[in-house]
């Protein structure tokens, strides 16, 4: 029998089934993985559909990241004769040896190898570079779909949150961090790990709701080298003149009847004080402090008219929109005393036009 493909690899046994884990050269994906199963029918496919929107994703996260990339092993199938040879040793390391007649199906990770391939064509030396991959014995179409469907079946998409949190790359991601440990309020009441809380939670916000807040603060500008300073200054205030929020801390009101009878922990209202926060990060000789004491005045109630349909629906649940982001924006500048835009004047306009009808 004539072998094409030679790798080292470490044997082991799960269910009763060897399978090998094998150092493969990136350059080598092309050669042993194949496109051809991407146009079959998906009842006949191992696995699904490539996304194409994804793969320069991930190429642009190799490139950019080329000293700290990291990718988790591909999961493939042998389709054809093999053999391991064991070495001396005998603890489970060897060669395997793989028939040039082989197919190899991808079970887990075709959008990492379509990316690494897309990476390699804008920087070669990606190509010497290694990734592990599993090989399981290829027992038929059916046994390949499971693999892939027990493979990804059980997987949980990291919250935002808690992908914020641990990111070192994204300079927003860790001013955030600091901005919510360094103003007291937010600290105490923000949960770092998840996305959504429940009616009893201790918690108030959530770390991304923060991030998206802080994010249209500074809108599509490179961050100042003021920025944290900035933003620890602004929720500071922010927090200084909620009432609803010095109640909380002084033990007047509960979280409970915070969060069902106010707007003011909700992740919409949050955004819409990074709007606020937007027109004082580009215009800092603005007595940022003198504005948002008005805050204090505002009526937070859900029950408010200023509210109703603005950012509170008519069945009374929170309108979770861009739109009620921008709203609520507007109306928050106009109670604190903060002059409109002329693309806000017209969103405006439109509102009042649109619920008098």
């Amino acid at each position: 029998m004539d072998y094409a493909y030679k790798f080292p690899v470490v044997r082991g046994k799960q269910a009763g089934r060897e399978y090998f884990i094998a150092m493969v050269p990136l350059k080598m994906l092309s050669k042993i993985f194949p496109n051809e199963d991407e146009y079959v029918l998906p009842e006949y496919r191992a696995q699904r559909k490539l996304n194409e929107a994804r793969i320069p994703v991930i190429s642009r996260y190799i490139t950019e990241n080329r000293d700290s990339y990291v990718f988790s092993a591909l999961a493939a199938s042998i389709d054809g004769e093999y053999e391991f040879h064991e070495s001396k040793d005998g603890m489970g390391t060897g060669v395997l040896e793989i028939s040039m007649d082989a197919r190899f199906l991808i079970n887990d990770g075709q959008h990492r190898k379509a990316a690494i391939l897309d990476a390699i064509n804008e920087d070669v030396s990606l190509g010497n570079e290694t990734i592990s991959v599993v090989f399981y014995e290829d027992l038929g179409l059916a046994r390949s779909q499971q693999i892939f469907t027990d493979l990804n079946k059980h997987a949980v998409k990291t919250s935002n949150s808690i992908s914020e949190l641990y990111d070192s790359r994204d300079e927003l991601a860790v001013v955030n961090r600091t901005v919510v440990t360094n103003v007291g309020f937010l600290s105490e009441y923000t949960d770092k790990e998840k996305d959504n809380l429940g009616k009893f939670s201790s918690k108030l916000f959530t770390l991304n709701t923060f991030y998206m807040a802080n994010k249209k603060i500074v809108g599509n500008m490179e961050l100042a080298d003021d920025a944290e300073e900035f933003m620890i200054r602004f929720w500071s205030v922010v927090s200084e003149n909620i009432l609803q929020w010095k109640e909380l801390t002084n033990h007047e009101i509960s979280k409970v009847d915070l969060r069902e009878n106010y707007i003011v922990t909700q992740g919409v209202v949050i955004q819409s004080f990074g709007v606020i926060g937007s027109y004082f990060y580009k215009n800092r000789k603005e007595d940022m402090e003198k504005y948002l004491m008005n805050l204090k005045k505002i009526d937070w109630k859900r029950s408010a008219s200023q509210w109703k349909l603005r950012v509170i629906r008519a069945d009374g649940k929170i309108i979770p929109s861009n739109r009620a982001i921008n709203l609520t924006a507007i109306e928050i500048k106009k109670e604190i005393g903060l002059g409109l835009t002329d693309e806000e004047k017209i969103k405006e306009k439109q509102f009042i036009n649109s619920i008098n009808v």
